[in-house]
């Protein structure tokens, strides 16, 4: 019986359960490009709207994994991966990964570009001349044997369903649906043939799940899929009130990133995500015995420079500069133009909206507002003031990277009324609010625990 596309949007429309048997039949439609890019949006409007039951989610997981190749691998310690559901300036990945690779596990990382308002890990990597992000499967391995580490994005092969859907969301105003963001992630990670995952999920005013209770559902149904899927999981819900480092846009990450693992700036907040995120790597890869020896391990790892050095041969070994550590300046794009946000009045940074900041830096083109747009990756924000510090009327909150003046002075003005400024300061915003383990008991937030 042949299944057509708008009988099983409408019966999804019309909010029935679907069948195994036409979910699998519509996602061989995206992969093979039988199902048009207009029933596609169609089917995620369907999806956001009415949503999925558990069995359907399980099956939409599992079709988008079987869409394309699944990866195996021979490696001398565990093969892990940590995936986060996005953020503004949240680019813990380029330090993370190597950081677990110096500490004995592998990571092949199937990381992505930027959606809505947030920024893509594939979208910074290509701010570096000449990395590969999509190298062939061979290269690939001998990258991730080699160094313990390699990030690129999707390859042709590896669920080819989720690719094409992740872009159409990204232009259909379908980017937060729970149902949607766990069958991409674990089709992806799935295929890519992992021992274990750790879940960043985001919560606060620039996450895609604002509140505690959405983040928590997205995190509760990622690590029971996975988990029954037979990936070892776990989640970490992190605050994402405002930007996670103080740069946001692709070249100016990077470079922020270099000057991490180079021991030139350790921001607290940057750092503790990073280092817990990979502790709970290595305690499910059996490297540490629990999260808390682990983010021990991962912190001299970065201290002592061994990540610094796998970030370096990643670089090289997927085609970038190879003093890309020494001379960044030499290798990433730089805006032309540099302006400074001012601060309205004078007062305590009690607040940001943090996707508008994100919202900001795509319109000076550091992100996407149709899946064919090109990434200005030299354009951007950097030196953003954190929650806390306290501004005179006229000090900079942000230094605004863009293309010509007119731009920079709308980011400006977007970015200068994202930030609030009171007379009180804020309460402070643990860096992991939540830990979301694989059982069915309700978990405590950091807050509720002390």
């Amino acid at each position: 019986m042949t299944l057509l596309p708008q009988e099983i949007i409408r019966r999804k429309r019309d909010g029935l359960d679907l069948s195994d048997e036409e979910i699998a039949c519509f996602v061989a439609g995206i992969a093979d490009g039988g199902i048009a890019d207009a029933q596609v949006g169609a089917f995620a409007m369907a999806v956001f709207l009415r949503g999925l039951s558990v069995g359907e989610r399980v099956a939409l997981t599992q079709a988008m994994t079987r869409s394309g190749e699944i990866l195996a691998w021979d490696l001398p310690g565990p093969v892990l991966d940590k995936h986060s559901t996005g953020g503004v300036g949240d680019c813990v990945s380029l330090a993370l990964a190597p950081a677990v690779a110096a500490c004995g596990g592998f990571v092949p990382m199937i990381a992505g570009r930027g959606l809505g308002h947030t920024g893509g890990t594939v979208d910074k990597l290509e701010a570096i001349p000449g990395y590969d992000t999509r190298p062939d499967p061979a290269r690939m391995r001998a990258v991730v044997r080699e160094t313990g580490c390699a990030i690129v994005g999707q390859s042709a092969a590896l669920a080819p369903a989720d690719r094409r859907l992740y872009a159409i969301r990204d232009v259909t105003g379908t980017v937060e649906s729970l149902d949607l963001i766990t069958a991409s992630i674990l089709s992806k990670k799935l295929a890519a043939g992992l021992d274990a995952l750790v879940m960043d999920v985001k919560c606060g005013s620039g996450a895609f799940m604002a509140s505690l209770p959405e983040a928590r559902e997205l995190a509760r149904s990622i690590v029971d899929v996975a988990n029954g899927a037979g990936l070892r999981t776990r989640a970490l819900i992190t605050d994402m009130n405002e930007a996670l480092a103080p740069a946001a846009g692709n070249a100016l990450e990077v470079a922020y990133v270099i000057d991490y693992l180079a021991g030139r700036r350790r921001d607290a907040r940057f750092h503790g995500v990073t280092t817990a995120l990979g502790g709970a790597m290595l305690a499910l890869g059996g490297l540490s015995e629990n999260p808390e020896a682990g983010a021990r391990l991962i912190a001299e790892a970065i201290e002592s420079g061994r990540a610094a050095e796998c970030f370096a041969r990643m670089v090289a070994g997927l085609g970038g500069p190879a003093d890309l550590m020494e001379r960044p300046d030499a290798h990433l794009a730089r805006a032309p133009v540099a302006l400074a946000v001012k601060a309205r009045r004078a007062g305590l940074v009690a607040g940001v909206e943090t996707r508008a900041l994100g919202l900001a830096i795509v319109a000076l083109g550091g992100g996407r507002s149709a899946p064919e747009d090109k990434i200005d990756h030299a354009v951007g924000a950097s030196a953003l003031a954190e929650i806390g510090v306290s501004v005179d009327a006229g000090d900079a909150l942000a230094i605004v990277h863009a293309r010509d003046r007119e731009t920079a002075e709308a980011a400006a003005r977007a970015i200068a009324g994202a930030y609030m400024i009171a007379d009180a300061p804020a309460p402070p915003h643990p860096f992991v609010v939540e830990v979301v383990e694989p059982s069915s008991s309700e978990p405590k937030t950091r807050m509720e625990e002390q």
